[in-house]
């Protein structure tokens, strides 16, 4: 039975290193240069019918024309953002949020989400129209629109227009709300004497491949959710299956649904007209620069079925944008206030999604009240002690006979060791009349399993937790612990992790060591020796590898040891008292 427990213990083990290499990051592609950027504007590809998939534009394969940079320009002037629209094309491609900081150093660069086809990394949304030929609609690369008021802010919206010159008058009424949602309206005006079709598209396009965090439990990429389904397809994939279909990775016809681009903490949807039945497409785009070829993405809605313009009368479809930092509150109140389908699962809650979003849901309740996440985690995880606390109870109390009855297993190990088959049954015969479960030391560890990888995906994945000091050198609860044991906590002048990544121990491991150390000195050991001995290392090995969590997880781990020590050795006591004829053996 001992075997048995010590393999059990050992699996449980081996599911946490595995889990472990997940979390670990692969080396992450390096960001494309400056000078690999395109700084040009490609020829669009001919419109196709309107109704067909090809209607929204690629902008591949062309010999690049190259943008003016005095192209005129829509200021965006709200709580949270700071940008512009191009008025050369209607791109939204400057957009920078006010909120966020690079890093946590207080004259750090703000968040910058949308980038001009000019900068280092072009993403950008537009709206556009396509036509059967001989109907001429904005062209997203030439067409110069005029706008009818300088600057765009909350509760004032602007019209950008422009008059084909046939009859039609194309109009985007544009608007943002106090956060991060954008409104367009795209209406198509027939002033002239014949009926005409359109065919409104949107689109979101990223002309390069970032570099990205490289975690196999995040996803960063294209996403969205299509007639209540999540889809996720990473940038690699997208190039992968948009190869065997003309660049196309995925595509379905939607009544319902939102899609975009994510990063770790950021993001740009489209949410189309839910009156509008729409084609959504992931897509791999290639855009020449510098003399070869740029990977990139686009995420794009077309409506399914043209609109017909009567003369006189107007056609128009309503499209928001989301442009801006995944906090989960807002999310929500997205997706009550504009029954957005699952807007919520643009945080990469995971699998565990039934238990990681109550719990950060809980962790942000008491951070409320404390005024500091690193106190709330202390508290959430005291909460989920007392929740266990009768199973764990029982566990710990079945624990502690077991370490009373090491003399008797001795003996009986002693006297038996010729008779495997009697020592069992001897064993189990024991067992029972002191009702003692040898399964049970296993029992809390199963729990803390998935809490732990709940609460570390709460932690990794949501922005509140992004930059949350907790005390001391703790400057931000979702980074490793910043100080080091090899070079002495700084008092060195060297990074040892420059020798290796695997040379970084941090105060709060260290304290986690410990506390699992002193926890697993309340438990039974084994009776073998060499059980034993390889049960010293777990700690050791515990410590070096939570080195790189997040310090918001090591300092959970290192609390929710110390209330297991405490509570142990609460148990211990009193089974001591209770059984002193066992403990005498």
């Amino acid at each position: 039975m001992d075997q048995k427990r010590l393999f059990l213990a050992f699996g449980l083990s081996a599911l946490i290193f595995l889990s472990f290499e997940a979390f670990m990051p692969k080396p992450p592609r390096p960001a494309p240069t400056e000078a690999s950027i395109s700084t040009a504007s490609p020829n669009i590809t001919a419109p196709r019918p309107s109704n067909t998939l090809g209607a929204v534009p690629q902008d591949a394969g062309a010999a690049p024309v190259a943008p003016p940079t005095d192209a005129p320009r829509l200021k965006i002037a709200a709580p949270r953002v700071d940008g512009s629209i191009s008025l050369l094309g209607g791109r939204l491609d400057s957009l920078v949020l006010r909120d966020y900081r690079e890093t946590i150093a207080a004259d750090s660069p703000h968040v910058r989400l949308l980038e001009a086809r000019t900068d280092p990394q072009p993403t950008y949304a537009q709206f556009g129209w396509t036509a059967p030929e001989g109907t001429k609609v904005p062209d997203p690369n030439t067409t110069l629109w005029a706008a009818s008021a300088d600057t765009l802010s909350p509760g004032k919206p602007v019209t950008l227009s422009w008059d084909n010159g046939a009859g039609l008058v194309f109009q985007q009424i544009v608007s943002i709300d106090e956060n991060y949602m954008f409104d367009v309206r795209q209406v198509v005006r027939n002033t002239g004497a014949q009926p005409a079709q359109v065919t409104p598209w949107t689109r979101i396009r990223r002309d390069y491949t970032p570099g990205t965090e490289g975690y196999y439990i995040l996803h960063e990429g294209l996403l969205g959710v299509i007639d209540g389904r999540l889809k996720e397809v990473k940038y690699a994939d997208a190039k992968s299956d948009g190869a065997k279909n003309n660049g196309t990775a995925f595509t379905a016809t939607a009544a319902d649904g939102w899609a975009g681009i994510t990063d770790k903490y950021w993001l740009v949807a489209l949410i189309p007209d839910p009156a509008i039945r729409e084609i959504a497409s992931f897509r791999h785009t290639v855009t020449p620069a510098a003399g070869k070829q740029v990977d990139g993405t686009q995420v794009d809605f077309v409506a399914a079925d043209a609109q017909t313009v009567a003369p006189g009368a107007e056609a128009a479809a309503a499209t928001r944008l989301f442009a801006g930092a995944k906090e989960v509150h807002l999310l929500d109140r997205y997706q009550t206030e504009f029954k957005i389908s699952n807007f919520d699962k643009a945080v990469d809650f995971g699998w565990f999604y039934f238990l990681t979003k109550p719990f950060f849901l809980a962790i942000d309740f008491f951070n409320g009240l404390l005024g500091n996440f690193g106190l709330a985690i202390l508290l959430f995880t005291l909460c989920v002690k007392i929740a266990f606390f009768p199973l764990a109870n029982k566990s710990y109390r079945s624990m502690s006979k077991m370490k009373l009855l090491g003399p008797k297993m001795t003996a009986l190990k002693e006297r038996l060791k010729d008779d495997p088959g009697k020592l069992q049954s001897e064993m189990m015969q024991l067992y029972k009349s002191e009702k003692v479960n040898p399964a049970s030391g296993c029992l809390p560890m199963l729990i803390q399993i998935p809490v732990f990888f709940s609460l570390y995906k709460v932690i990794f994945v949501t922005i509140e937790m992004r930059q949350a000091p907790f005390y001391g050198w703790i400057h931000d609860l979702s980074a490793v612990d910043p100080t080091n044991v090899f070079n002495l906590f700084g008092l060195l002048p060297f990074d040892p992790t420059n020798i290796s990544p695997l040379l970084h121990l941090g105060l709060w491991p260290l304290i986690m060591g410990v506390t699992m150390y002193l926890q697993q000195k309340l438990n039974p050991p084994p009776p073998d020796p060499v059980q034993a001995k390889l049960f010293q290392f777990m700690p050791i090995i515990f410590t070096f590898m939570l080195a790189r969590f997040p310090a918001g997880l090591v300092i959970y781990w290192s609390w929710n040891n110390t209330l297991t020590i405490l509570q142990q050795w609460y148990i211990m006591r009193r089974t001591r008292l209770a059984k002193p004829a066992m403990a005498r053996g």
